[in-house]
């Protein structure tokens, strides 16, 4: 591992009505990333709208999703990413471990920050993603802070 520190970011997606992959974090072949931060917000109206069940999850295929290119937060750094993105399934990947469950008001949001020594360790060709299940649509953003 090289310290190298990246985040992967969606542009604004909508949740469905149903369970939905909004991003995932591939670690390349061989490659453990240790991921830092996790964060999801939304952009509802309704103030009394029911919560969003938000999901960290493992998943152990890449389901039908759009490519995202993950960005190094200090763009002078020589080395390139391994790690790739992918965000907004249309075809849901197998999940396997939940790693945190969160209900969350559809007009606010999640973060989650490592406690030192604490980050989620994806293994080398493994996967992780953020996931949301909503009664009604809303659109959202998120985010995994990450180091390789």
């Amino acid at each position: 591992m090289a310290g190298l520190k990246a985040t992967a970011q969606t542009a604004e997606i909508t949740t469905g009505t149903a369970l939905k992959t909004i991003l995932q974090l591939v670690a390349a072949a061989n490659h453990r990333v240790v991921v830092k931060e996790i964060s999801i917000s939304f952009k509802g109206t309704l103030n009394t709208a029911a919560p969003i069940l938000v999901q960290v999850a493992r998943q152990t295929d890449a389901g039908t999703m759009s490519a995202l290119t993950p960005k190094k937060m200090n763009e002078s750094d020589q080395e390139t990413l391994q790690t790739t993105a992918q965000d907004t399934a249309t075809v849901e990947p197998t999940l396997t471990d939940d790693v945190i469950s969160e209900e969350v008001h559809p007009q606010g949001g999640y973060t989650w920050q490592a406690p030192f020594g604490g980050e989620i360790i994806i293994e080398g060709g493994n996967r992780l993603a953020i996931l949301t299940t909503a009664i009604a649509a809303v659109n959202c953003v998120a985010r995994i802070v990450f180091e390789e």
